[in-house]
Parts: C-alpha cells; structure tokens; sequence
C-alpha cells in the first residue's frame, strides 16, 4: 500500500484509534470539469455528509435496492482482515472493511464522529472519577454467520491492544498497531452480552474512538472455537492462564490474513465472499444485518497501484468508482476532461500526510548531523510544486507532524528546511565529513549512502528521483529502493533506511503516541526522547484541551529539534465516479464508508 493508518486529531480531541499508512486527495469540482486548486463545493461538498446521519447519530436509510455488481478501484489491494496487527495494519484494508466490520461510532465525510444506532443503544461516561464508560449493544446484534456481537468481542479488542501481556522479553506478545486508549483501561467488564463498562486508570477524552473507529472488534468466538480457549473474557492481560493468552495472541496476530470464510465473518451490511490475492475482494450483502440492507448487491474492490490507469478503467466502464488515495496529476487532468461523459471527479485535503521517517538503527541517521543534514537537502517545496498542486493549487510544505495546516494549534517547525544544499554539506564538514571525489560525503572511509523506500506509487518514484537530485548537490547519495510490498512485509519491521509513506488518520489525535513514543506500537524506527514521551502522556490523558493542545505542540518542536521525521505535505483525496448517486472519499475509511447508501443512476 502507500500509507499507513492512524487514529490523528480533526480538532482538539486527545485520544484515539489507530495510525494508518496512509492516502490522499486534492482539488475538486462539483461537475467534474475544474481544474484543481479549490476545495470541495455544491454537490460534491455535500456528497461528504451521509444519507442516515441524525444529528450525532448514523443509521442505515432504506435506499433502493440494486442487482447489479460496482466495481471500485484504490491504489493498492486488501490484504488482511485483522487491521490492528502491527504488520498488516494499512489503509487499503480499511478502505476494504468499512462496510464489513462494525464499531461503536462511524465517521462521515467531515469526519464528525456519529453513534452507530444500527449496533449500539448508547455509549455513556457513566463515571469520571475514575472515568468509566458504558457501551450498550442492540440487542439482536449478530455476525453473518449468526453468532452474537456483543461483549466478549469488545473484550477481545481491549485484550489484544492494551499493550500489557508481555513475553520475557518484555515485549507485546499480540504486537497491536496501536495501544494507544486500551492501555489506560484498567478493566473490561460483561454484566450481561450486550452491555461493556470499561474502567479506566486516567482520564482519556478520545474514548469514542475506541472499540470500533479502527475497526477493531474481530469475532472472539471464532477466535474461541479455533483455539480452544472457552472463554476470552476469562484472560486477563497478565497473570491467569499464560498459555490460553499465548494462544490467543497467535491467533490473533496470524490467522486473520487474507481471507477465509469459516474465520472472517461480518458485522457490518457487507460481507466478504471472494478474494484474490495482490488483485481484489468482493463484497455482497450481509443476509444477517439487522440495519436496513444495502443498495449494491455486490461491490468489487480493485488494487490498481498505477493512478492514470485507474482512470481508463473507469472511461472504458470497467469500474464505476476510482479512489485514489495518492493523488496524480495526469490522472486528474484525465477525469477532469471526463464531465461530458457523466464522470464527477472529486478532491478535497484529507487527514493524511506524506512524510519520510529516518531510522536510527541505520550507522549513519544515528548521527544528527546526517539527519539535519538531509532535511536540509530537501526542498519540499518543489516536490509540492511538481507534484501536488496540480491537483490542489492551495498545498504547501507541511510544518507538524502533529497538527494539520488548518488546525488550531498548527506552527511550522519545519520552515528552515527549505532545500539548502549548501548548508547541508557545511552541516556534515562541520561534523568532521568530507567529500571524495564523486562529490559524496564519507567518514572512515565510507561513503554516505541512504535508500529511500517506498511502495510502487508513481508519485514516490518522481518523488525519490527529485530528492536524489536536490540531495546530491550536497553530497548525500539516495538510492531508490521501490518495494510494491514494503508497507505489507517491511516497515514494521523496521527494514528501511528512510521510509517514504503518509499517515491517515481518524479525528482523535492521541494515536500519535503509538508513533513516536518509545516503544511505540508503530514506532519503528527506533526513535526515543524523553521529553517527547511525557508530552505525548500528558497529552493523552489530558481534559484540559487547551492544555491538551500545548502538550501536542511541545512533542511536535522536539520532534522537528531531533530531526526524526520530515513532514513533506498534507495529501489530498481524489476520487471519481459515474452512474451512482452520491460518493465521497471520506478521508480514514476511503470511498466506501457509505457504500451502503449507494443508489445506480442512469447517469
């Protein structure tokens, strides 16, 4: 895929779900036919707010019912149904999942955060002190092959990503994506099936992001019947039995990778019934669903990783949905021109960010100077001029890794890094380097030489080229190094140099902590600062929200002063449809987040 998943902030909220590698978006029309640069408006604006959506509360309308199959390209295929294991965790399973696993609360277009009324009665904060919150399930709540969703899988999700069930070596024995909530739950409890009252240790604002936002709730009595364990809501993270827990863990973390039938059931409107690998999954209607039923019979999502191509596919009725999570100049000139055959082409800033992480397990990032160095050599500026305002004519280096430009709480950190290549090379001369005869730098006899890794997005590629140019100039040799499966096999495990990837993110920013905190379910780069570890704790367990916010703001300046990660652009989300209603790429679940309402037209 080409970005990871996150649960950031849309606002002042603290808390949250889980990080993923990200997508993307940019300028848009309500017609189809404008060039790039503004904004969502008129109809496509308001394809963003959904058709069951009350107030704070969503329920599935009744929308006509079609029999026909919609086929919908992203940039990258499905490939795992458990999304919270650190290494399938991406936003392309997302994007494939939306309508397969229900949570507490969805998010529209906007990203409002909206009680889920066909699963839940109510989510109350029942208790502040200590912070307890009550989850009351509708009753009748069933998986598609007809076991109850109910209690012993919020269980199961708080089991599996508090981050306190360790193995000797003291590390995650089910290795979640992100721990980041659960582990401030001090208790889950079942007073009955279709009631959870969590309590928590400290106070944790985000909690309607929680147990169901990351889609996170997989079956426990799948989980149960395969692993023998009777009951999960028995285990506790640490002490009891250690051996059911290690079993558990296994299964969790292993056996809910690409699809099979008898182990992924639904609990959404859709249900997966075909998968191909590297290519596709099917989606059809959920028999056992009790919300009102969806309006495709079936939905076919495609991995299509070249973004121009997808765009043909849609011209020549092969799909009737792109989605693009990495946006494309020549793809969007293409669907611009498409409005007189009836395509709507849509793009818009989503919550998802481009950025390359340096990892400190590499001989030479574990120098500062190299690092700072880098940031130097890169001018961000023309990779957005080259590569993202055509589709958005408004994007501009991003200054945080921890507020988007539109935030309250935004500073630029990062504005002294402008694509100086000669303060960079004065940065290593200074730091005792010097510079053979192809210009390089080099240290005790060695050359200084990173690779940048990255899946195979066309956008990366033009972006590693760009950056091997502007670096040279300062006598950093990059290499590219393009890996279709790098954020599926490899980031996870920390097998990078420099990482190339975005983050997307759901609006609760506490997620972050996972990211960049020592330990961190997704920090893989070995990064650690004190200081940013007690800002990001205070952060995430804050009420104060102005206090909250200036908790983030000091992480982010001590992340930019340690030069971990570069933050190049906020992406946009583009998208393009012909023959159905209404579709919008909601920015975290992607374009299918409100599949179910859609309705064919003969447009």
């Amino acid at each position: 895929m080409s970005t990871k998943r996150t649960t950031l902030s849309a606002i002042a909220m603290v808390a949250g779900a889980t990080l993923v590698l990200s997508a993307c978006g940019g300028g848009s029309s309500d017609n189809g036919g404008s060039t790039g640069g503004q904004e969502p408006t008129g109809d496509v604006a308001a394809m963003a707010i959904a058709k069951g959506e009350s107030g704070d509360n969503y329920a599935a309308p009744e929308v006509p019912q079609s029999n026909d199959q919609f086929v919908v390209s992203t940039d990258n295929p499905y490939t795992a149904y458990n999304n919270s294991a650190a290494d399938a965790n991406n936003s392309y399973n997302t994007f494939a999942l939306a309508q397969v696993l229900a949570g507490a609360y969805r998010l529209d277009g906007n990203n409002k955060v909206l009680l889920n009324k066909d699963v839940m009665d109510s989510v109350e904060l029942t208790s502040k002190s200590p912070q307890v919150v009550t989850w009351k399930i509708k009753k009748g709540t069933v998986w598609s092959d007809g076991a109850p969703w109910g209690c012993s899988d919020f269980y199961l999700t708080w089991l599996s990503s508090t981050g306190k069930a360790k193995d000797a070596a003291g590390k995650d024995i089910f290795t979640s994506a992100n721990t980041v909530g659960y582990e401030q739950i001090s208790k889950v409890e079942c007073p009955d099936p279709n009631t959870v009252v969590t309590t928590f240790d400290t106070p944790y604002p985000d909690y309607k992001g929680l147990f169901g936002v990351s889609l996170d709730i997989m079956p426990a009595h799948v989980l149960e019947r395969e692993t023998g364990v009777a009951d999960v809501t028995k285990l506790t993270p640490t002490g009891g039995d250690q051996a059911a827990l290690a079993k558990v863990a296994e299964f969790w973390k292993t056996k809910w990778n690409g699809f099979d039938a008898k182990l992924m059931p639904a609990s959404g409107p859709y249900q997966m019934t075909g998968f191909e690998q590297n290519n596709s999954v099917t989606l059809e209607r959920n028999p056992k669903w009790t919300g009102k039923p969806g309006g495709p019979a079936k939905i076919v999502l495609r991995g299509i990783s070249d973004q121009v191509a997808q765009a043909q596919a849609l011209e020549n009725g092969e799909v009737q949905v792109n989605s693009m999570a990495q946006p494309d100049v020549n793809a969007a000139d293409r669907l611009r021109g498409l409005a007189s055959q009836g395509v709507t082409f849509g793009a818009s800033n989503g919550l998802s960010f481009e950025h390359m992480d340096l990892n400190y397990k590499n001989k030479w990032l574990q120098d500062q100077a190299v690092r700072k160095a880098f940031m130097q050599c890169v001018n961000r500026n023309e990779l957005a001029e080259k590569l993202i305002r055509p589709v958005l004519a408004t994007a501009k280096p991003l200054g945080s890794l921890t507020f988007f430009q539109a935030e309250e709480g935004y500073q630029d950190n990062y504005a002294q890094y402008t694509g100086d290549a000669a303060a960079a090379k004065k940065t290593l001369q200074d730091a005792g380097y010097t510079f053979g005869g192809d210009g390089f730098a080099t240290k005790g006899g060695a050359k200084v030489s990173l690779k940048i890794s990255h899946t195979d997005i066309p956008r990366r590629k033009q972006t590693v080229e760009l950056v091997q140019s502007q670096c040279k100039a300062a006598g950093i040799e990059v290499v590219d190094d393009t890996d279709p499966n790098f954020l599926d096999t490899r980031v996870s495990q920390g097998d990078y140099d420099i990482a190339l990837f975005a983050w997307s993110a759901a609006p609760f920013k506490s997620a972050q902590k996972a990211i960049y905190e020592t330990g961190g379910g997704q920090n893989w780069s070995s990064y650690s600062d004190p200081k940013v570890d007690a800002s990001f704790k205070d952060a995430a367990t804050n009420l104060d929200e102005t206090a909250a916010r200036k908790a983030y703001q000091d992480a982010d300046k001590q992340l930019a002063e340690d030069n971990y990660s570069l933050p190049l652009y906020q992406l946009p989300n583009m998208w393009a449809f012909k023959g159905i209603d209404k579709v919008y790429f909601q920015s975290y679940f992607g374009a299918l987040w409100n599949a179910n309402e859609w309705v064919k037209t003969n447009k």
